[in-house]
């Protein structure tokens, strides 16, 4: 392939509003990677990278010899695996429910309701979740106590609280899927539609033979591209929300990192953990990638 010269001067402009962000990723993304040496040695930041001795794969065997290992791995699959399931089916029926209004002003405000809390951070949510779930003013247990029932302690209960993130984290994120589902339904030929009213087919099986595979590329390629989440449970949510009563079914990886590397101050060890989670995620994100292009003939050049 021959490079073509007029082409790449005509789009400099297009190289250089481009530039910005390619160098911010190289200092924020790139350069720090040189710190990755550090899961290889017994690191201290007095001493710095020079002086440092070199330990092998001893803090690895530290980590996976640690008693709560195992379980922190499970936690963040068990999180990330329902994460990624509610998140490829609550916004297709959101979307399937909101195709079939036909007031669009009142479809206008349902989507701005439900797309508005992607806007938020956990640390504004997370307030929020602590004080409808509180055991003593929450309006949850507000209710239950009203039909006569025990509060329940959703963020210090290790059978609610797994549970309690994936709902929360539905109610942040699935407006945002909605619409790109609602996106991927305005792709479908209408005439699809006109045909099967002739043949007689009423609205659950133009559901079913008509709008669900024409929208099932795009479930396909959402799906895979999430297997690159599946060591990622989601740390701003779960550090807002979790405390020690809920590390048996609430710790993950992320704050695992964070309470070793930055409470514990074991840099070497933490630097080891998140070496593991970024090349599972990468090799998950490759599998995603290929996926996605077997499946849905989706590819990024």
């Amino acid at each position: 392939m021959r490079f073509n010269t007029k082409k790449f001067v005509r789009n400099i402009p297009l190289h250089a509003m481009i530039l910005p962000a390619l160098i911010v990723i190289i200092i924020f993304s790139y350069v720090p990677m040189a710190g990755l040496v550090i899961a290889f040695q017994d690191f201290s930041p007095i001493a710095g990278f020079k002086n440092m001795t070199w330990n092998g794969l001893d803090n690895f065997h530290y980590l996976f010899e640690l008693p709560g290992f195992g379980k922190v791995v499970w936690n963040t699959v068990f999180i990330s695996v329902m994460k990624i399931v509610a998140g490829l089916t609550v916004p297709v029926i959101t979307a399937l429910l909101l195709n079939e209004v036909r007031v669009n002003g009142f479809k206008r405000t349902i989507q701005t309701i439900i797309y508005m809390p992607h806007f938020f951070s956990w640390v504004i949510l997370g307030g929020i979740v602590v004080d409808v779930l509180s055991p003593s003013s929450g309006i949850v247990n507000m209710l239950l106590k009203a039909m006569g029932l025990q509060p329940i302690q959703f963020l210090a209960d290790n059978s609610w609280f797994p549970y309690i993130l994936v709902i929360t984290d539905q109610w942040k994120e699935f407006g945002f899927g909605t619409i790109i589902y609602l996106a991927a339904l305005t792709s479908i030929d209408t005439s699809l539609y006109e045909a099967s009213i002739i043949d007689g087919a009423g609205r659950w099986k133009q559901t079913w033979h008509i709008t669900l595979p024409g929208i099932r590329p795009i479930m396909i390629l959402m799906l895979t591209l999430s297997l690159g989440n599946v060591l990622n449970g989601g740390f701003d949510q779960v550090f807002n929300l979790y405390n020690p009563l809920v590390y048996d079914s609430g710790d993950i990886l992320d704050t695992m990192i964070y309470r070793i590397g930055l409470q514990e101050a074991q840099y070497s060890v933490s630097t080891a953990l998140g070496l593991i989670k970024s090349v599972v995620s990468f090799v998950f994100i490759g599998l995603g990638y290929f996926l996605a292009y077997r499946f849905a003939k989706y590819r990024i050049f």
